[in-house]
């Protein structure tokens, strides 16, 4: 087994573009679930809202890469507002099931044939990114340290990822700890306490809602220019679930959360892809018990199990504390 390939491909996935969109999409999800307590299990659908809303604008109607990104963001926007209204004012489980839903719908809808002349169906939409890339700076060649190399774009796309979760965590960090932060805090702990206090909780969860949504669109834009193209199949509810994953492991309710989680959840999912390969290839792992198109689930497996040890022994995660996982029976 060639172990240098192993290190360098978890490394490279570690800190690579893919981290940086899911750490970004699990600060919107944290800002729902880990700051105000709302249970949203379709924050893949505002990924979807948003790279759709660039790629559609850019591909299908011929408009800049910025007016793709206002479209995508005025998306994610319409879409919290549409879900928020009408099960904010309800108990959590009923924004869980409404979330969950629309995220499906959305994926179906986005691949229906209806749709194709604008979103491009089942096969989605390609070559997009141009704008993005051209703005690159970095000369085209191979950059990287030790066994982590990147190619001059896709260390553009880590560098803007990176370098926006480092702002949104900035802003974030600054907004809970500011009066508003305390107000959703106390919001997530009991309603009852800011609603006798006079605070309006709809609007302080609708607000939430909007922003953590805003989030998952930029992510969802990002991921999209990452790959060079947007397709419906990309937006499973799986995403949500990695998503949670990756909070649950670095720590709900903590800023840093999310993005030691993303790191880590790409780091151990990337080890394990590639040890097992270079064990069954090394003839340590028998064909007949794993085969190499196996691989796949049995990484998804094996998290799995490290997740469910996880919650029994540290259900806070890494960085965060118990009663930050815990959530109103109401």
């Amino acid at each position: 087994m060639d172990f240098s390939v192993i290190v360098s491909d978890a490394l490279r996935s570690g800190i690579g573009p893919i981290a940086a969109i899911y750490a970004l999409a699990a600060m919107g999800l944290n800002l729902h679930f880990g700051y105000t307590g709302l249970l949203n299990f379709g924050q893949v659908g505002f990924m979807l809202v948003g790279g759709y809303g660039l790629a559609v604008t850019v591909a299908t109607y011929d408009g800049s890469m910025w007016l793709g990104v206002l479209s995508g963001l005025g998306c994610a926007i319409v879409l919290a507002l549409l879900l928020g209204a009408p099960t904010l004012r309800l108990r959590a489980d009923y924004l869980a099931i409404t979330t969950i839903a629309a995220g499906e719908t959305l994926r179906l809808f986005y691949r229906s044939s209806w749709a194709e002349p604008v979103t491009g169906g089942v096969f989605g939409l390609q070559r997009f990114a141009g704008d993005f890339y051209d703005l690159n700076p970095i000369p085209r060649g191979t950059y990287g340290v030790w066994l982590v190399e990147f190619s001059s774009q896709d260390l553009w796309v880590l560098t803007v990822g990176w370098g926006l979760v480092v702002v949104v965590g900035t802003l974030l960090a600054l907004l809970v700890h500011s009066p508003w932060g305390r107000v959703i805090r106390s919001i997530r702990e009991d309603e009852a306490a800011p609603r006798s206090l006079g605070k309006n909780v709809y609007a302080y969860k609708m607000q939430s809602l909007v922003l953590g949504g805003v989030l998952g669109a930029v992510a969802g834009m990002l991921q999209a220019i990452q790959v060079q193209s947007v397709n419906p199949d990309s937006y499973d509810p799986a995403v949500t679930f990695f998503l949670y994953t990756l909070l649950v492991l670095g720590g709900a309710g903590r800023i840093l959360g999310p993005v030691v989680g993303s790191i880590l959840f790409w780091f151990v999912l990337t080890f394990l892809d590639s040890a097992l390969r270079q064990a069954i290839g090394a003839g340590y792992i028998s064909p007949e018990l794993i085969s190499t198109s196996e691989v796949g689930a049995v990484r998804f497996a094996l998290v799995g199990l490290a997740l469910m040890l996880l919650i029994v022994f540290r259900p806070q995660g890494i960085l965060g504390s118990r009663k930050e996982m815990l959530l109103s029976g109401r």
